[in-house]
């Protein structure tokens, strides 16, 4: 019989020693990855014929987006940020046109403002970008534990890109049966391509 091992002690002890590292990461070589992680993103086949770029709004322990979206509305290119809908999971990626649009939300990040933006229907030329402490080989990733990715690409049928550092890359991570994995991962070092 198959011996079922409980990984959530596993993931948060893992989640406490990557933010621990996250927060003790050198500012200059942070801001230089970032900027490695950006060009990548930028430069991706992807991203470039996206119909739309969904993204996350960056916190100080994670990859830095805003660069990123700053660029990608520039080009005129349709960006679009998550908005956590509740506590149990649920999220859903807003319409924004500049960084006015958001407000203060769940967990102190900054999210859409529903009154001035609209929710998307992402189609299969639409790009995901996922935050994640963690990434293994694979394409599965350590995130912070709440689910709302893992919910939120169970029905997406465009192409996930992971982002992290090359130093936040496993051979393989625990994972369960609701995980999901990413169709790319980029780091400031390599693209990792499991399409």
């Amino acid at each position: 019989m198959e011996k079922i091992v409980d990984i959530r002690p596993i993931k948060k002890q893992l989640r406490s020693s990557c933010k621990e590292m996250r927060r003790a990461m050198d500012k200059t070589l942070k801001e230089n990855y970032d900027k490695k992680i950006q060009n990548k993103l930028l430069n991706l086949f992807v991203v470039r014929e996206a119909d739309m770029v969904l993204t996350y709004v960056s916190t100080s322990i994670e990859v830095e987006t805003h660069g990123f979206i700053n660029a990608l509305l520039k080009q005129g290119k349709k960006v679009a940020v998550p908005k956590c809908l509740n506590d149990k999971g649920d999220m859903d990626f807003f319409i924004i046109n500049s960084f006015d649009d958001l407000e203060e939300g769940y967990f102190g990040v900054l999210e859409p403002n529903p009154s001035k933006c609209r929710s998307v229907l992402p189609t299969e030329k639409t790009v995901c970008v996922v935050p994640a402490f963690l990434f293994d080989e694979k394409g599965y990733r350590l995130g912070y534990g709440k689910g709302y990715y893992d919910r939120y690409l169970s029905d997406f049928k465009g192409t996930s890109v992971g982002i992290c550092y090359q130093e936040n890359i496993r051979d393989s991570l625990m994972h369960g049966k609701y995980d999901r994995p990413v169709g790319l991962i980029v780091t400031e070092k390599r693209i990792v391509d499991l399409l």
